[in-house]
Formats: C-alpha cells, structure tokens, sequence
C-alpha cells in the first residue's frame, strides 16, 4: 500500500533534522577535538616536551676538583690523585644483584662489597650513582667499558681521590679526607647536593674539616641521553663544576719535617711560631699515623694498632694536649707581681728548701735550698719557695689574669681539630666546679705550674712569643687563599711595664746562658743567636711525706706512664727574636731532655737548614754530628700552585 504524498515528506523532514543534530554533535565533538589537540601541542608544548625529555635524558653532577694544600715555600701537603671507579644508578640497571654479579666476573668485587652496594642502594634515591668499586686499575676499568652493553646502569668513572704526599708530617695539621657519614649529613642544617653523592670525600680532622666549604668548590651539572636500558647514549650539555680554593698554610714543610724526626721515639709535641707575625711554621705531634690510610678506608687491624698505642698517635697533643706547665709558668707569677707593684727585681726572698703553711710543707725542687734568690736567680735556676712568697703576695686571681694576657688559657681561633682551652683557674671557678672554696695551698701549687693550672704547647708558644716582643701577638696558620694574603694587621702591645718584661727576660737569659742555669746544657754558641728559655717539669703523681722521708723514687726508677713531663718554652736570638719554640714530652722525666730539643729546633728555624756544628757547645759537637747524620730527613721541591683567583 503506497503512502500518501505528505507523509511522505514529513518523514524526509525529520530525517534531514536528526541528520543535522547527529551532524552537529559530531562537528562538535570534532571541534572539541582539534581544539584539546591545539591546546596540548601548541599552548602546553613545552610542559609536555619536558616530560617527555624527561624519560630519556638525565641530570648528573659533576663533583668539583678539591682545593690544594701547600705549604708557605709552595710544597704540596695536599693534593689529588686519579681514581677509577665503577657506579650503579638502580633506575638504569633492572636487577641490580644479577648485574652486580655478572660484574663481579670482571672486577675484583667480594660478596661484602656487593652487600655493602645493596645496602647504600636501598639508604639512596633510584637516580644516584653509587659507587660499587674504586681505586681499580686500568685493565679492570677497560673491561668494564667494553661489557657496558651487558651491564644495564653501570659505567666506568674517571674521579680525583685525595693524596697527602708527605704523609705523617703533616697528618695533625693538615688532617685528611673521607667518605660522607650520616653524621655528617646529619650536622648540616643544608646540605650541599654533593654530600649526597655516595663516597664522596669531606674534610674530617684539621685543616680539612676547618675550611671545608671553600676547598670544596661547587658542583657542575651534565645532562646525558640513556637509551631503554639505562645506557648512556651521549651527552647534551653539561656546566663544569667550581674547583675549591687553594689553600697555602704559614707552616714550612722542611723545619715540620726535622720536628717529626727530632720528635721520634717520643710521645711529644713541639710548636715553633714567628714572635713578630704570629705566623706558626711547625706543629709537630708524635707519633704521628699516615692519613692516606683513613682516606683510602683503613682497616680495622691498622685502627686498632692506632687506638690500642699508649702514646696515643692520633691525637694532637700540640693543641689538644693540655698539661700542668711546671715551672715555666713561673714567667706569669712574676710578671703579675711585678705589674701589681708587689715585687722589687732586685729584692731576694730566703729559701731553705721549703716553707711551712696551714700545717702543711711546700718543697722545693733543691732539697738544701737555694739561700738568697732574686727574681734572674729564681727564674735561672727555678727556685719554687720564691714563687711560693710572690703567690702569698699577688694572690691567685692577679696571676689567673696575667695568664690570661700571656696567651694561656685561651682557645685561639685556629681552623685546627680539638683546639683546647687549657685552665687558668680562679676561686669563682673552684667554686663552680668542684664546689668548695680556694685555699692558699691552691694559689701556691698554681704559682709554679701545679695544682689546677693546664695549658698546651701552643698556649706555651704564644706565651713566650709576647714576653719576647710585649705584644699580644695571636697564632695564624692560613698564610693565603687563592693567593690572596691572610696576614693580620698591626698587633697591640701588652699592658705591661718594660721594666717588668726586661727582668723576666734576663731570667730566661740566665736559664740557657747562666753559669747554674736549669738548661745551660741546651745554650746555643754564638753570641749572635743566643735563647732565652724556661725549662719546667710537671709531676703526674703525688709524693708522699713517707716518700720523701726515704727518699724520692728517681723518674727512671718509676713506669713510664708514672714519670713527670719534661717541658721547656724559649725565643732566639735575645737581642731581636725571630722565633718562639715549645716543647712537652710526656713522661720525660727531666726538663733537660725538652731543652735540648727545642734547642735543636730553634737552630734548624734560625739557618733554614741543618746548623753548623759551631752553634753547639765544644763537647757536644760530635754527638750533634752523629745526630743529625741518623734523623731521616726528607729532600722537598716546592710545586707552584695550579691556579690563583688574585
């Protein structure tokens, strides 16, 4: 049956409606399409093209060059080496254990190494390169390059690892260099991205943990292609890292040389410091250890060794020592009896061989006395019932402060580990820390170095530099960096009368030159380098009344650990010093065995080289001889520093 005309095209009408409602919502959609796409491609282009870059290009530091040590001549102390080493980046490598194997087969890598790669893995993000094997040699690190294809995530690494060309010289001073620590990262309120990079080396002891930022230097960036593996395909830029600063130190490498030889056999310390500059150009500390060891990973059978010495090789005693300083703290007790107008030079004070106070006996070192002593003969032959009068006279509190002004006492500002305060001690101190009050026993025990009183050999140095020059001369060891001059500007003179100042010099003249001075067998021989010194020996244990009743057990009767220290501070030449030398060796026995030392010292500061034998008295000479031909000298080159920002 054939439908009417008019339904006919009722029915076409609705058609072309639903057709161009269907054909309007596709141009929608499509519109809506194309705008989406031009949005994307066009207006987030650059967000998307990142993101895509993101997924095959990778962004690595590049480590900074470590600023060099040297000495004031231009010696290297301090310096880098080449290193080959392998690395692993987790997020390139897949299985990290069976690539870990399979390199293994190629290198020399102990399961504890691969343990130890999965542990540092697992503590680091998937992006950081650690270090599975360092040090290798060449072969080891070719073969590596030519298996890459087959180890995913690992790649052959050419670094600098630090090297310390004069080993145990200079090991306190300088100190050394190792692997980042959690504790390191944990003292740092920012730490530098580079920290984070696995075995990377940070300044742990002495000058390098002291200026660590700027012999640091700053890290450079590369951006390399990897391929799907983890395969690096090449580089696309990279910005080179900052080397640190060099680094040049006030210290002279050959006279620290002579110091660790002349210190040999010991466990001692010497300082020698220029008394017009402050500048310190030997601190010697014995025995000494190699710090290549600790930069390397030293084992633990070394580190015992270390640790189990009764001599204690690593610490510092130079500036971490602290030690009664005996009778070379008789300097101060005059000083501050004559500043406080409570003693005339030329006035002598009895000694009888003791004196008697609250019931209690004082001795002197010279059992029968010494009879009738002024301040040069006190000094000259260290009389102790002396300083027991001037204690009485000036009391603790005047001394503790003329300490103060010498240098002792004081923490000097110095970029040195372990720096130590020393005591000066007082009745408010007393009171604070062993809560009980001071007695005059204490000022009389501290007037001649005993008792509380503790001081280090540097404190020592700085002392007899100022009675040398009368200024408040302050220890330095950064000569420059980067070549830039460090020196300090003018030094103040110290608050004291030069007629104070010259009688305790005389003293100290007396001391090396008198006839019955304490060290006149350490006198140097020219008239023109005459030293002025003190000699001081500091008691490690208590004499009992019984003791002394049957007689006082000589030092070389007694166990090592149980003799007294041998100490002794000078300055040379007397008519225009140029140097301040101390010296403590622990358990030393007697004050002479230091004298003789720091004599030695000083000449070898004076002339730059071995002295002649004219230096020393006759009967000495052919000892010095044989001597001087036994220490182990090194023969240095200085090496001009790479680069200066002057």
């Amino acid at each position: 049956m054939r439908r009417p005309g008019r339904e006919n095209g009722e029915s076409q009408r609705r058609i072309s409606r639903r057709a161009l409602m269907l054909g309007g919502a596709q141009a929608a959609v499509v519109a809506a399409l194309g705008l989406r796409m031009r949005y994307m491609q066009v207006e987030e282009a650059k967000q998307y093209r990142m993101l895509a870059d993101e997924n095959r290009i990778n962004i690595r530091l590049i480590p900074p060059a470590r600023g060099l040590i040297f000495d004031r001549n231009g010696i290297l102390l301090a310096g880098n080496e080449q290193n080959y080493s392998v690395v692993i980046v987790r997020e390139d490598a897949g299985d990290v254990p069976a690539v870990l194997n399979k390199l293994s087969e190629l290198i020399p890598l102990s399961q504890d190494d691969i343990d130890r790669t999965l542990k540092e893995i697992k503590r680091r993000s998937p992006f950081v390169p650690i270090t599975v094997a360092d040090r290798l040699s060449w072969d080891d690190l070719a073969r590596v390059a030519v298996n890459a294809p087959a180890l995913p995530g690992v790649s052959p690494a050419v670094g600098l690892s630090r090297h310390y060309p004069l080993d145990k010289d200079f090991a306190h001073v300088v100190g050394y260099v190792g692997p980042v620590s959690e504790r390191d990262l944990q003292r740092q309120e920012d730490p530098d991205p580079l920290l984070q990079i696995p075995k990377f080396q940070i300044g742990k002891v002495g000058v390098e943990a002291k200026e660590e930022t700027i012999l640091r230097g700053k890290a450079g960036t590369k951006r390399i292609e990897v391929n799907a593996v983890g395969r690096v395909m090449r580089e696309l830029d990279r910005t080179e890292s900052t080397p640190g600063s060099n680094v040049q130190l006030t210290i002279d490498a050959a006279l620290q040389n002579y110091v660790q030889a002349r210190l040999a056999g010991e466990s001692a310390s010497a300082v020698v410091m220029d008394v017009q500059t402050g500048a310190l150009v030997a601190i010697g500390s014995a025995p000494s250890f190699d710090p290549n060891k600790f930069v390397r990973g030293i084992s633990s059978k070394d580190y015992n060794a270390l640790m189990q010495n009764d001599h204690r090789p690593l610490l510092d005693k130079a500036v971490t020592g602290t030690y009664p300083p005996g009778s070379t703290f008789k300097i101060v007790s005059a000083l501050a009896a004559l500043h406080a107008g409570k003693l005339d030079p030329q006035e002598t004070i009895y000694c009888p061989g003791y004196v008697e106070l609250g019931g209690r006996r004082f001795h002197c070192w010279k059992h029968g006395g010494h009879g009738k002593v002024d301040l040069q003969r006190s000094l000259a032959e260290s009389c102790d019932v002396y300083y027991y009068e001037v204690a009485q006279r000036v009391g603790i509190e005047a001394i503790s402060a003329m300490a103060d002004s010498l240098g002792l006492g004081i923490r000097h500002d110095l970029p040195l580990s372990g720096i130590a305060s020393g005591l000066n001690p007082t009745k408010k101190w007393k009171q604070q820390r062993r809560h009980s009050d001071w007695l005059i026993g204490d000022t009389l025990n501290a007037a001649i170095g005993q008792g509380y009183v503790l001081s280090s050999p540097l404190q020592l140095a700085v002392m007899a530099a100022r009675v040398a020059t009368g200024r408040a001369v302050e220890p330095r060891l950064i000569q420059s960096i980067d070549g830039i001059d460090q020196t300090a500007g003018a030094v103040p003179a110290l608050d004291l009368a030069a007629g104070a100042l010259s009688g305790v010099r005389q003293g100290m003249f007396g001391v090396v030159n008198g006839r019955h001075g304490t060290a006149r067998s350490a006198r140097i021989d020219l008239d023109n380098l005459r030293m002025a010194g003190k000699t001081g020996t500091s008691q490690v244990r208590n004499i009992t009344a019984a003791e002394r009743a049957r007689g006082v057990i000589r030092n070389e009767d007694l166990p090592w650990n149980r003799r007294d220290h041998a100490l002794f501070v000078c300055y040379a030449p007397f008519d225009a010093p140029r140097y301040s030398v101390s010296v403590v060796i622990e358990h030393g026995s007697s004050s002479h065995n230091a004298a003789v030392i720091a004599r030695d010292i000083m000449l070898q500061a004076l002339y730059g080289k071995l002295p002649p034998l004219t230096a020393y008295p006759a009967h000495q000479r052919k000892k010095i001889e044989e001597e001087q031909k036994a220490l182990q000298l090194r023969q240095l080159a200085p090496q001009a520093p790479a680069r200066s920002r002057a």
